[in-house]
Parts: C-alpha cells; structure tokens; sequence
C-alpha cells in the first residue's frame, strides 16, 4: 500500500519538480531571485531556470563551501539566492559558512535541500539527509519549512522568497500525495495546519509523515479512536498554541517524522508540551542508526516509518493515557 492510499488521498508528482516549477514562477515575478546550485540541476530540478534564466543561474560545481559564501554575497547586494543540493551534501559539507556566511549575519538566503530522509532509496546512507532538521535547528536565525504535498510546496517556496531572512527548504525525491487541493492550501510561517480534526489523541508530522499520519488515523478511526492530524510544516518557529491546544483537548500526543528522533522534530514538540501542558507521548522516526540501500517504501517499513507503525504508537499513547 503506498502512502496516503488508506486515506483516500490522491498521488502526485515529487516534491522536487513542484519545487522547479515554483522557483521558475519566482524567477518570472522577481527580477532579484538567483539561483545557485551544485551541478545538480537536473536532480534538484533547477534546470528550467537556467534554461530561461541563464544569467541569473550559477552553476558552482561540486563546491559546497563556496555555493553558500557566493549566495552570502548576492544577497548582500539585495539578490535574493536560492541556494540549491542535495541536503546531505550541502549541509554537511558547508555547515561552516552557513553558520558564519548567513546565519550569524541573518543574510536573506534561501538553502534549498533536496533528497531529504530515507526516501531517496537506493542512493544509500551516504546521500540520505537523515540529520537535517538537528543541523539547521542548531543555526537559530534559520527558519525551518518542510511541506508535505505539492501544493504546500509550491506556497512554502513563495512563502519562502517572501520572508526576510535565512530560510531552510526540505525537498523530496519521493513523490508526495495530494492533502491539499492544488489551489487551496492554507500556508503561513509558523502555523500548523489541522488537517483531520480528532477528540482521542493527536498526531504530528511534517514532510511525507503527515500523510502517513493520515491512513493512521483513518486505521484508528475503523476501530473507534479519533485522532486529530496535524501538518507541521513549519519546525522553527514552531506553532507552540497548536501543540498546546492539541494536547489540552486530545490528552496525549504522537509524533512522526522521516529524520532522525535525537534533534528533530518529535523533540522540540515535547520541550513544548513540557512547558505547556504535559501530557504522554510517543515518537514515530529513525532511532539512532544510518539506513541502507533500497526501495523507498521497503526502508520506510524497515525502520518503522508507516502508517501502521504510527498506529501502534497511538495505542501505547492512548493506552497511557488512561
């Protein structure tokens, strides 16, 4: 069963090529987008901008460190840079200079991170972007988007150019199903979005997970356990009255995310309800361990990523609940 199937939601292109199409609509409307990418065009899906844009197009090579000092640059002088890779590449690579370049500068770049999670598949551990919301949760002038379908893709890279500062996109290889109809997705920094309302218990995720969280909740729902889902799309800043609310009126939590739990985003939503309204949860995503090579949807049942895995978490989170 793919992902989104139980819900009823319908598939969809990958997140990279909403991403392509966005940015060139970006690149029509503003004059001051630039794009700098690493060779990668095809594979992140910058491609059309340099064919319609050349002269607003670098093509910087296998030079992380450099890519992210240039974009530093551009946006000194009022460009805005979408700075486009592979995640794992780009921030592990180039950490330095976004932590000194933009970070402590708070410059307006944009770092795109293509091939986010373990869904990338048979590209391997080495490609795989398992550590990326810890990375950037450790540069605290950079604001944290992760959508979770085409249409939040395509208004969080609007979103995205729109906000003044340093901004980390997570993008996809996998293709994403519909939650959102394509021209009617509510889309604002730092406001999660209730997609399934539920009395029982919550579930959180971001990215792919949300729509996980969703044929979780539609299992939970056959057996008399209504759960309310919510689209995290933002992880910093973090929408702190959602997560309240939710664990006020539903007593317990669960989260999911295709990341690693030390760092990502299970963690910051428990300091949350810690100072809110402590409540149980549970934590759905990588625990400490690299994957490995394979089919995206046979990793994700591997290392307990599925809807079915979130169902089991939301019986031991109600069932602690009392």
């Amino acid at each position: 069963m793919q992902v989104g199937e139980k819900a009823g939601l319908k598939p969809a292109k990958p997140l990279r090529d909403v991403f392509g199409e966005a940015l060139l609509e970006l690149c029509r409307d503003n004059p001051r987008v630039v794009v700098l990418d690493g060779d990668l065009s095809n594979t992140t899906k910058t491609a059309a901008v340099r064919h319609e844009f050349p002269e607003r197009f670098f093509n910087i090579g296998l030079a992380e460190c450099n890519m992210v000092s240039i974009g530093a640059g551009l946006a000194d002088c009022g460009f805005i840079p979408f700075i486009t890779s592979m995640s794992a590449f780009l921030l592990c690579i180039a950490y330095d200079p976004l932590r000194i370049s933009i970070a402590i500068a708070g410059l307006n770049v944009k770092v795109v991170g293509s091939h986010g999670g373990i869904t990338l598949g048979k590209d391997g551990p080495t490609a795989m972007a398992i550590e990326d919301f810890a990375l950037m949760g450790g540069l605290p002038t950079f604001v944290i988007v992760v959508p979770s379908d085409p249409a939040s893709m395509h208004k969080a890279v609007h979103a995205t150019a729109e906000h003044v500062g340093p901004v980390y996109l997570r993008s996809s290889r996998t293709a994403m199903p519909h939650i959102y109809p394509e021209n009617h997705c509510p889309f604002e920094i730092g406001k999660a979005n209730v997609v399934r309302q539920g009395r029982d218990l919550t579930i959180i995720g971001c990215g792919l997970m949300v729509a996980a969280a969703l044929d979780a909740a539609a299992m939970l729902a056959e057996e008399g356990i209504e759960a309310r889902v919510l689209d995290m799309h933002t992880l910093r800043p973090m929408d702190t009255e959602a997560i309240a609310a939710a664990a006020r009126e539903t007593g317990t939590i669960v989260t999911a995310e295709e990341h690693l739990l030390h760092g990502g985003m299970g963690s910051n939503i428990a300091r949350v309800v810690a100072a809110t309204h402590p409540v149980p949860m549970h934590f759905v995503g990588l625990a400490n361990t690299y994957t490995e090579s394979g089919e995206p949807y046979a990793l994700l049942e591997k290392y307990g990523l599925t809807a079915q895995d979130i169902v089991v978490a939301a019986h031991e989170a109600v069932a602690a609940k009392g």
